[in-house]
């Protein structure tokens, strides 16, 4: 009998045992997926301005062409020279030339003063003048050669592009010798008028591009972690001159194209910075408020309309909502659809200047011709939103330009 009990207690024990196995081993491939899922999200590059799955997804399945278009631009960005603000021969009013520094570009010597101060306004038309302070010239070179320098790496692995790429971005940003403050408090100045003002924050649009490469040159042996910490440290300093300081305030709240690249830079900044929560706002605001104030019924954005340069100052307009809407992406904002249903939105604008290619003249105020190409960054986002063919027919009519980035935003998006 107590056999028979103990035979009894050891098969019970054996089918709990059994069972148990069974459910870890549920629990275990059931979470898998999720695991995989975090392994993945850990293992994307933290870049903004370009969808980090679709780069991810460059770099694991690159075509020839890709390459061919990467190499090249990193190859003529290894001749940028390290660039400063203490290139340029003009001092700024404090004394400082580690700050940056540029002139008003559409602001001419009054002709009714003897002096010829105040200077006077002449939207559109550029006076050569500025070409005398290199700061703006040579930011944006050092941006779009730091990011080339810094895809070519993330693509192929050479570590002579991360190379040439952080001793441009160390340069700008981090050598005490040669460092720019982070603030663009004397940006586009008018002469006899103020030092700086609000509207120069629009000479930083492509500041992200930093971020980016940034994002692109982690694991590179040529970026060390002081190198991380060090440009941390500067955007987060500029991030709160830019949301805080009073001409920053000012720029965040223009209703045209200086306030929608105002908040691409503070969306993309916040997300480096891990403030999350404060790129959610600006990116819904963008979507609530923004978007619907500046394009009409028809499309057409009445800020950008009383321009000189009313289609480029569209196409520039748009080219920045769409970067918006490629930074709300991943945060699950949809920019493209309007907040209310049924309401025009940035696809209303695009369509609304699409007609006009370089063999159909746009009907409205254009004094600079033969800008039709400026569309060409937002009939891109159009294409890889929607893969409607009348984009891509687009982009061919416009004469778009393929580059590895365009060829990167083009890639079907892995859900």
């Amino acid at each position: 009998m107590f056999v028979r009990i103990g035979l009894e207690v050891w098969r019970i024990a054996l089918h709990s045992l059994a069972r148990c196995s069974i459910c870890l081993l549920t629990i275990v491939f059931s979470a898998s997926p999720l695991l995989a899922q975090r392994r993945s999200s850990a293992a994307l590059p933290r870049v903004f301005e370009i969808s980090a799955v679709k780069l991810a997804e460059a770099k694991a399945h690159p075509t020839p062409k890709l390459l061919e278009l990467a190499e090249e631009k990193a190859n003529a960005a290894l001749k940028t020279r390290p660039l400063s603000v203490m290139d340029k021969a003009t001092t700024p009013p404090n004394g400082d030339k580690h700050e940056f520094m540029s002139e008003a570009g559409y602001w001419w010597p009054n002709p009714n003063t003897p002096n010829h101060l105040p200077y006077v306004r002449r939207d559109g038309y550029r006076n050569p003048e500025t070409d005398r302070i290199s700061d703006e010239a040579e930011l944006n070179k050092m941006l779009r050669a730091s990011r080339a320098l810094a895809l070519g790496y993330y693509l192929t692995g050479n570590e002579h592009y991360a190379e040439h790429a952080a001793l441009l971005l160390r340069t700008w940003f981090l050598s005490p010798a040669t460092a720019m403050r982070p603030d663009f408090r004397f940006a586009q100045y008018i002469p006899g008028l103020n030092t700086g003002r609000a509207a120069g924050i629009v000479s930083a649009r492509d500041m992200p591009e930093a971020v980016d490469a940034v994002g692109m040159l982690a694991g590179s042996r040529n970026w060390t972690a002081a190198d991380a910490a060090g440009m941390k440290r500067w955007f987060g300093a500029y991030y709160t001159w830019l949301t805080t300081s009073k001409r920053g305030r000012q720029d965040n709240t223009r209703p045209n194209n200086h306030g929608s690249w105002h908040q691409v830079q503070v969306a993309a900044i916040a997300l480096y910075l891990g403030k999350t929560a404060d790129a959610r706002r600006t990116l819904e605001r963008v979507r609530d408020e923004r978007i619907p104030l500046e394009i009409d019924a028809k499309g057409m954005q009445k800020y950008e309309m009383i321009r000189t340069k009313s289609f480029s100052y569209s196409a520039m307009n748009l080219q920045a909502l769409s970067l918006l809407a490629v930074i709300a992406e991943p945060l699950g904002i949809d920019l493209y659809k309007p907040a209310t249903p049924g309401a025009a939105g940035i696809l209303t604008a695009v369509n609304a200047l699409m007609p006009y290619d370089p063999q159909h003249k746009w009907p409205h105020q254009q004094v600079e011709p033969g800008r039709e190409d400026s569309l060409c960054p937002a009939l891109v986002f159009a294409e890889a939103y929607t893969h409607d063919p009348k984009y891509s027919d687009a982009l061919k009519r416009f004469a778009c330009k393929s580059t590895a980035i365009t060829m990167i935003d083009l890639l079907p998006l892995q859900k």
